[in-house]
């Protein structure tokens, strides 16, 4: 596969994708150095885990459509904007007392932008609309996988509240509007307008799949059903 630079692809394309790419690694960034702050990790743990966070999802897009070497490990400005976001975050970390999440916040503005940012190159370097979507909700989660399994929690994609599926839907938006052929930026900002939305949604009015429950817990419950029957 040839990079995005050598595809037949507009500049307003290759502007955009690269946009999204970048403010997309930013907020990451600073989703992972927040989250390493709370753990308490010195400076040297913050700024990587605030990399990780922020160029996982990347990564792992670019390396299953062929896109190598993934562009975090070829463009500078991928680890100076991950690095900035960590310095800021370790320095500057009063100011986020004013927001009730900001872990939360940071990671949904990352999954929004990163979810249309992997659909956009996906369709880029020609994958069907399904698998470009799947891609796209893969690159947005990538990066909160990462930055969860290093600090030893369970990832927030495994748990109840609305993550994975808002990137997914984030992501057919802007594979819809490439299929209607409406114009990329519109639909982008759409898309992750949408996912954004339905994240802090999620978080704000407690929205989850159903979850599995323990063969214990449902043990316990029939018989808690059968006793109360059985006290009737």
């Amino acid at each position: 596969m040839f990079p995005v630079s050598a595809l037949d692809m507009g500049a307003a394309m290759k502007t955009l994708v690269l946009t999204l790419d970048l403010v997309g690694t930013f907020v990451f960034a600073l989703s992972g150095a927040t989250a390493g702050l709370r753990r308490q990790l010195d400076l040297f743990g913050v700024l990587v885990l605030s990399f990780v966070a922020a160029t996982s999802g990347g990564i792992v897009r670019d390396l299953l459509i062929g896109a190598t070497p993934p562009a975090a490990f070829t463009d500078w400005r991928y680890l100076g904007v991950s690095l900035l976001a960590g310095v800021a975050i370790f320095f500057w970390s009063p100011a986020l007392h004013r927001l009730r999440h900001p872990v939360l916040v940071f990671d949904g503005a990352g999954l929004a932008l990163f979810c249309v940012a992997g659909a956009q190159k996906a369709l880029v370097f020609g994958l069907e609309p399904v698998m470009a979507a799947l891609l796209g909700m893969l690159t947005g989660i990538g990066g909160g996988v990462a930055r969860d399994v290093l600090l030893s929690n369970v990832p927030a994609v495994f748990r109840s509240d609305i993550y994975a599926v808002a990137a997914l839907a984030g992501a057919t938006v802007v594979v819809a509007g490439d299929a209607l052929g409406l114009p990329s930026t519109p639909t982008a900002l759409a898309g992750a307008a949408l996912c954004f939305g339905l994240r802090l949604a999620a978080i704000r009015y407690g929205w989850h799949l159903p979850t599995a429950r323990a063969p214990e817990q449902a043990e316990g419950d029939q018989e808690a059903g059968r006793d109360g029957r059985d006290g009737r």
